[in-house]
C-alpha cells in the first residue's frame, strides 16, 4: 500500500500485565473458563495492516472492548478504528475474527464488531465481520489471506517475547 489512509496515526505505550498461575487442575476433565483479560492478550499484538503498530498501540483494541460468557459460549469483541472513514476496518476485524477462530475452542460464538458511532459505514463493517459466508470467503482469498496471516504474525512473536 503506497498511500497510508491515516499516515500519522496517534501511538500509545502498550501496558503488559503479568498473570499469576491460579494453581488449579487441568485434569479435572472440565473446560477451565476464559476471562476478559486473557482474550484481549490474544489480540492486543495484532498488527495493524497498515501501520507498524500493534491494535493495542494505536488504541483500537482495549481491555473494556472484550467480552466474555462463558456459559453462554460467547466472545464479543469490540474495536475502534483510528478515524471514522477506516477503509483497513474489515480487514481489522476479519484479523481479530481469525485469531479467536484459531486460538478458542469452536464452542465459543464470537463477535466482533466496530465501537458504536467510531465509522462511518458502522452497519455495513458490522455485517461484514459477523456473516459467516463473507468471512468464509474472504478467507478463500489468497491475497486477504496473506495479509491477515501477516498481521497475525507480529502478534505470534509478541506473545513469545
Amino acid at each position: 500500500m503506497d498511500e497510508k489512509i491515516n499516515p500519522n496515526p496517534e501511538v500509545f505505550k502498550a501496558v503488559r500485565l503479568v498473570r499469576e498461575d491460579d494453581g488449579g487442575d487441568d485434569d479435572d476433565g472440565v473446560p477451565e473458563p476464559f476471562d476478559t483479560q486473557e482474550i484481549y492478550d490474544l489480540v492486543r499484538d495484532i498488527s495493524d495492516p497498515e501501520h507498524p503498530h500493534t491494535l493495542e498501540e494505536l488504541k483500537v483494541m482495549q481491555p473494556d472492548g472484550v467480552v466474555v460468557d462463558n456459559e453462554a459460549g460467547l466472545v464479543s469483541i469490540r474495536f475502534t478504528p483510528t478515524i471514522p472513514h477506516c477503509s483497513m476496518s474489515t480487514l481489522i476485524g476479519l484479523c481479530i475474527r481469525v485469531k479467536l477462530l484459531r486460538s478458542i475452542p469452536s464452542r465459543f460464538k464470537v463477535d466482533v464488531t466496530v465501537t458504536p458511532g467510531s465509522h462511518a459505514s458502522e452497519h455495513q463493517v458490522n455485517k461484514q465481520l459477523n456473516d459467516k459466508e463473507r468471512v468464509a470467503a474472504a478467507l478463500e482469498n489468497s491475497s486477504l489471506l496473506e495479509v491477515v496471516n501477516r498481521c497475525l504474525a507480529h502478534a505470534k512473536l509478541a506473545a513469545a517475547s
